[in-house]
């Protein structure tokens, strides 16, 4: 049996039950679509966490005569780097003069530093880890601090709100994703085997003047397939309708420098080939279980 045929005939299917392909095509239209968005939207968050996660560094503020009643050596100051530097966990660590310190207040606070007198701030090291999840635990390892050390700052609250955020968010849009891709999988099979009990007959005619396996089940996979490429595609327009006029008139542009989704091109190849695939498997799935040929 030729392809054309096959898909002829898949069409004269999809055609015929014209209302459960139509409802089955806006069920994967609205599963893709949402899907869509949660690809967009989770990309975007990672992007953003991945950022915000980047920045978190911890502060190894050093003894001064007026907090630690004595100066920080030369020596301590070594011990302290040398022990930061091993650590497995750490990307980079810069030493912060407090001559340094004091030019980037007056930088960035010149009304605060201008009522300062003299130079009140500490010498200190920046610890960059290599991934934002080890703050705590770099923290913690230097506990109790080192001689010559008088406090550490991460940002303990800031770090675990955005650590906990990032989690949260990436677990729930994997779990919304499923739900949503299993549903558009059921709905697919229903209306293969809706497809199925209405042609019954026609099967049981087609087996008996000795029809091949494949001529009885090829329409019924390219049914499916194209009942998913045709949801698929309408929700990638519906996204890019949405991308290019709805968003920027609402709440504007996401993408910022360093933050941005996945790429729409590759969003829209990934709805299409997972229309495909869903389609595949609500044909397979139903066929095997109510086409016995």
């Amino acid at each position: 049996m030729k392809i054309s045929a096959v898909v002829a005939e898949a069409w004269r299917s999809l055609t015929a039950s014209l209302s459960t392909t139509l409802a089955s095509a806006l069920t994967v239209l609205i599963g893709m679509f949402l899907v869509g968005l949660l690809i967009g939207l989770g990309t975007w968050a990672r992007s953003w966490s991945d950022q915000a996660k980047s920045q978190l560094d911890i502060n190894v503020y050093l003894c001064t005569q007026t907090q630690c009643g004595e100066e920080v050596t030369t020596k301590q100051k070594n011990d302290v780097l040398t022990l930061l530097q091993s650590d497995s966990r750490v990307d980079s660590v810069e030493y912060i003069s407090k001559e340094k310190a004091l030019l980037q207040m007056q930088k960035e606070q010149p009304l605060l530093a201008r009522e300062v007198p003299g130079n009140p701030l500490p010498d200190a090291f920046k610890v960059q880890p290599k991934r934002g999840e080890d703050v705590g635990a770099i923290a913690a390892s230097l506990n109790p601090l080192p001689a010559g050390v008088e406090k550490i700052n991460y940002g303990k609250k800031t770090a675990d709100r955005i650590l906990r955020v990032a989690r949260v968010f990436e677990v729930l849009s994997a779990l919304a994703i499923v739900i949503l891709l299993g549903a558009a999988t059921i709905l697919i099979g229903n209306t293969i085997r809706l497809s199925i009990f209405a042609r019954r007959r026609e099967i049981e005619v087609m087996k008996l003047v000795g029809a091949s396996n494949w001529f009885v089940r090829g329409p019924f996979i390219v049914e499916g397939l194209l009942t998913g490429v045709i949801g698929a595609a309408a929700a990638v327009v519906l996204l890019f309708l949405g991308k290019e006029l709805v968003l920027p008139a609402t709440i504007g542009r996401l993408d910022s420098e360093g933050v941005n989704a996945l790429a729409f091109q590759y969003t829209a190849l990934l709805l299409l080939g997972l229309g495909l695939l869903l389609g595949a498997a609500g044909s397979t799935i139903t066929m095997r279980r109510f086409l016995r040929v």
